[in-house]
């Protein structure tokens, strides 16, 4: 076993102490299950080969039809007029 030092706010220390004293574990073991849990409920680390997410080109979505002129028209036209 390989003991170790953790810093925790002081909120969280007494909930845990509290925690296992009613359980009459010590603050070891409580440690330790609290780290066993985290291992089975995140058994595996997010894929990071995973080719990244972008967003498509304008090119290929958005106002077809409408000039750079015409679509800033119709988004002032939208707009909130106290914004004015």
């Amino acid at each position: 076993m390989t003991k170790t030092q953790i810093q925790v706010p002081e909120e969280l220390f007494q909930e845990l102490r509290s925690f296992a004293k009613q359980r009459e574990w010590s603050l070891a073991e409580t440690f330790r299950r609290g780290a066993e849990l985290l291992l089975q409920v995140y058994p595996e680390p997010p894929n990071k080969a995973a080719v990244a997410w972008t967003p498509p080109s304008s090119s290929r979505v958005g106002w077809k039809g409408l000039s750079a002129a015409e679509l800033r028209d119709a988004a002032f036209a939208d707009s909130d007029p106290r914004l004015a």
